[in-house]
């Protein structure tokens, strides 16, 4: 474990905002992160998480607790059964995108399309992260996490995840509001100042994964196209790699230190799931996709063009939409935070007037609301 100078939130995130930190610690270890966690729960000092700080938007005015950064990494390749397909166990802090080239470099198939993706392993059974046709819950077979409530180490098959549309049983599951360790200031947790506080800690996640040199089935429109085959259809596995690579550079979507578009949280409001009355006041030219249950969903990029904001809304200011794709907001050098949430009131505002729909955010808020 290391107790490291202790940096702004600003260096640790995507976005490039939020403020001073109480206390950081770098772990290198499953013992060391599950100690600072333990450590931190029992002193009753607030805890944040962090791995690729790619999913978070925090407050200028900081974190006034113990930031614990995972910066474990490797893959475990436990069995290559040609039958089961092969397992993959991966540490929390490992970069996602490490994997995808992994898996793809060895003929391995199932998260091709969710390739170039920031941030860590850990975050992505936490929003069931997807792209493209994939989420890792069609692929994640367990995730062992550092169960705070119950102080012990806990697997979770999937079956027990609860994976939803960019949600999942690790997402939704908060400590108890009579916690001492949630903020007594405001027991309703999504409003206390530090933001949610969430019950697990991931350590690691288990893949199982298909062997081949075709993708899965290509199941999204866009990157068919790019592939030129028919959806449904499968592709080799490394020209999906590429063309997923390619589609999410040119929306900025691809992380670019000289480019500013990619300064940002990935997409930072959710596509709306609707009912299908809520749908059918939509205009007639809206998006629509089956969302089980009745449901439909629309895209959210679609609605904020067509209430008005085109890429690049707010520039020349600090926060603006990406030049490249409307769902991103992007800091383009200076924003604040509350530079950020402006921006995204703006358009919430305007969504929710044009067509009667509120977006809601992606990203994790820390000590700030929307």
């Amino acid at each position: 474990m290391t107790v490291g100078t202790t940096p702004r939130l600003a260096d640790l995130t995507t976005l490039g905002v939020g403020g001073p930190v109480g206390r950081y610690v770098e772990t290198t270890t499953e013992a060391d992160l599950i100690d600072a966690v333990r450590t931190a729960d029992e002193a009753g000092e607030p805890v944040l998480v962090l791995g690729g700080g790619s999913n978070l938007l925090v407050a200028d005015t900081g974190f006034e607790g113990v930031v614990v950064r995972d910066v474990r990494t490797g893959i475990d390749v436990p069995d290559h059964s040609a039958c089961a397909g092969v397992t993959y166990t991966v540490p929390a802090g490992t970069p996602w995108d490490d994997v995808v080239a992994e898996a793809t470099s060895h003929r391995l198939y199932g998260i091709e399309a969710l390739s170039g993706i920031p941030g860590s392993t850990g975050a992505t059974p936490v929003q069931n992260v997807g792209a493209y046709g994939q989420e890792v819950a069609q692929t994640i077979a367990t995730v062992r996490v550092w169960d705070r409530e119950r102080a012990r180490v806990r697997t979770l098959p999937v079956v027990d995840l609860r994976f939803g549309y960019r949600t999942s049983l690790l997402k939704r599951s908060l400590l108890a509001a009579d916690d001492p360790r949630r903020d007594p200031r405001d027991p309703a947790d999504e409003r206390a100042p530090w933001g949610p506080t969430p019950r697990y800690v991931v350590l690691d996640v288990t893949f199982q994964l298909r062997q081949g040199t075709l993708s899965a089935p290509i199941a999204y429109g866009e990157l068919a196209r790019a592939l030129g085959v028919e959806v449904g259809r499968r592709a080799p596995l490394l020209d999906v790699r590429a063309a997923v690579l390619e589609l999410r550079g040119r929306k900025g979507m691809v992380l670019d230190p000289a480019d500013a578009d990619t300064r940002s949280a990935g997409s930072f409001f959710t596509n709306p799931i609707l009912s299908a009355s809520a749908a059918d006041e939509l205009p007639a030219d809206a998006p629509r996709y089956a969302a089980g249950d009745g449901l439909v969903k629309t895209s959210a990029a679609w609605l904020i063009e067509h209430a008005g904001f085109a890429r690049g809304h707010g520039l020349p200011g600090a926060a603006a939409l990406s030049t490249k794709h409307t769902l991103a907001l992007t800091n383009r050098g200076g924003a604040t935070s509350e530079d950020l949430l402006t921006l995204a009131r703006e358009v919430r505002d305007g969504v929710r007037a044009a067509f009667g729909v509120v977006l809601e955010p992606e990203p994790v808020l820390v000590g700030v609301t929307l």
